[in-house]
């Protein structure tokens, strides 16, 4: 079957990169983009008419958020509060448990996968919510969200995370990093289970990656166990590091080294390690031991930095600079780490952050952040069939309305999107050839019964917190309202 889409705007690929299709046309067959052009000489069997709208490839997320809304729980804190974010010491060694039902662990991942979709996310790596698991995420969790995103349509890029430490409250208040290396070789050991099993299933849209959590919870042999596991099985890691000063305080106390220095002694740091945020580089303002040389050994390895603006931006944090990164080569994907998980917004937010940290209003480049949220996903994952609308590539493909007043003057599609537009404008994401959302509705998911169910599941999740901390305060002091309530 031969569909044709036609639009105002086709974001093409041609020469190694984008370029704007006035009044364009794309032809896929199958799973396969078999024309892109102005007039298919072809027979379609069916014709989708955008109209005044852009066809872009479908974003690649690659720090996509499995959990239900962590932003709103933990981005705001003082001081006084955000000790209740994290275990207490006597949870961890006297009370752990698995928080939620399998049940609700479908739940939660199946919000968070039609939330990718309805935001033009059509390839995801997700991050997920061992916050309230007994230790970590498990293969059976994971086996059971493979089974959701397929039956959805998006493609993933998953596994179970693993960690050998939990960062910790004592009882007197402050921070740590408390150790259980068993299972965190045992974590490991299941997450080699999930590739083995689930690499490849589903007519490919599963795709196995080991995500071990964060630097901070991982033992140098844990980490060393990573890379041989990855190279032998052929599969990308992802490992958050480089986030924050406590991070790096941290390693520095129990190794003397940076997070690069221990990601290259444990033989992480090359072309197949995907790196969320990489803030705190020694050029980083704040970095109290700058001038090691790392943003050139970051270049020189090969590893993909998955850039998070949205989320560094509610966290209070950025990149000394996205272009200065660029410049000295280092290799960038987008991830949104957030909800929503609106790339439009986020591309925005990468886009504009630079211009406030360099000073000047051409700092920021539309282009670059674009090709971060599609081609770079793409590199990052060794795909080149991803993140472009060009004959042969998949027909991962996703439809931005613009007849909106709200979208006021289309100047530059590329622009207006990321200036003018946001996840709400996407009308229509298709991934493989299959039309996963049309028109706003997703086939087969009842919208509103999720929405319902959502209240009791993220009341549950904050009663969690209560359950974990330190002091055990009601969650109406962990998380006071912005403005007195009354019911």
């Amino acid at each position: 079957m031969i569909t044709l889409v036609r639009a105002r705007f086709v974001v093409a690929y041609e020469h190694g990169d984008h370029a704007i299709i006035r009044n364009g046309e794309v032809a896929y067959e199958g799973d396969r983009i078999v024309f892109v052009g102005k007039a298919f000489s072809g027979t379609p069997d069916r014709v989708i008419d955008a109209g005044e709208a852009i066809l872009s490839p479908g974003f690649i997320d690659l720090d996509a958020l499995a959990d239900i809304d962590h932003a709103l729980i933990d981005s705001w804190h003082g001081s006084d509060t955000a000790t209740g974010l994290d275990w207490s010491e006597d949870y961890f060694r006297n009370r752990r448990r698995d928080f939620f039902a399998p049940e609700d662990r479908d739940f939660r991942h199946e919000f968070a996968f039609t939330q990718l979709i309805r935001n033009g996310v059509t390839t995801a790596m997700p991050i997920g919510g061992e916050m309230h698991n007994e230790w970590c995420e498990t293969y059976d969790e994971w086996a059971g969200a493979a089974g959701i995103a397929a039956r959805l349509g998006l493609r993933l890029y998953a596994g179970p995370s693993y960690r050998a430490g939990v960062n910790v409250v004592r009882a007197d208040g402050s921070r740590d990093v408390l150790w259980n290396e068993a299972l965190g070789e045992a974590g490991l050991d299941d997450a080699i289970r999930f590739i083995q099993d689930f690499d490849g299933a589903h007519d490919g849209l599963i795709r196995g990656v080991l995500l071990p959590a964060r630097i901070e919870t991982m033992r140098p042999e844990l980490m060393r166990r990573t890379g041989e596991a990855a190279r032998r099985l052929g599969v990308k890691v992802r490992l958050h590091c480089l986030q924050g000063l406590r991070e790096l305080r941290l390693l520095r106390e129990w190794y003397g080294k940076t997070p690069l220095q221990l990601l290259d002694e444990t033989g992480l740091l090359g072309p197949d390690l995907l790196i969320p945020h990489a803030v705190y580089l020694d050029l980083h303002s704040r970095n109290p031991n700058p001038g090691n040389g790392e943003l050139e050994l970051l270049a020189r390895s090969g590893a993909t930095v998955i850039h998070c603006p949205m989320t560094s931006f509610r966290y209070g944090t950025a990149l000394e600079s996205f272009p200065k990164y660029r410049a000295a080569g280092v290799k960038f994907a987008l991830g949104t780490d957030s909800f929503p998980p609106d790339m439009i917004r986020n591309i925005d937010i990468g886009v504009h952050m630079p211009k406030v940290i360099e000073g000047r209003t051409d700092a920021g480049s539309a282009a670059d952040i674009y090709r971060a949220a599609t081609l770079g996903g793409a590199q990052a994952l060794g795909r080149d069939d991803l993140g472009r609308i060009a004959v042969g590539a998949r027909a991962d493909l996703i439809i931005v309305d613009l007849t909106d007043p709200r979208v006021g003057m289309v100047e530059d599609p590329i622009r207006t999107l990321h200036m003018n537009c946001t996840g709400a404008d996407i009308t229509t994401v298709i991934v493989n050839g299959r039309t996963v959302m049309e028109d706003r509705v997703l086939p087969g998911v009842d919208a509103r019964g999720m929405r319902e169910r959502l209240a009791s599941y993220y009341a549950a999740m904050q009663a969690g917190y209560s359950e974990r901390d330190y002091l055990r305060r009601p969650t109406t002091e962990i998380f006071p309202p912005t403005f007195p309530v009354h019911d």
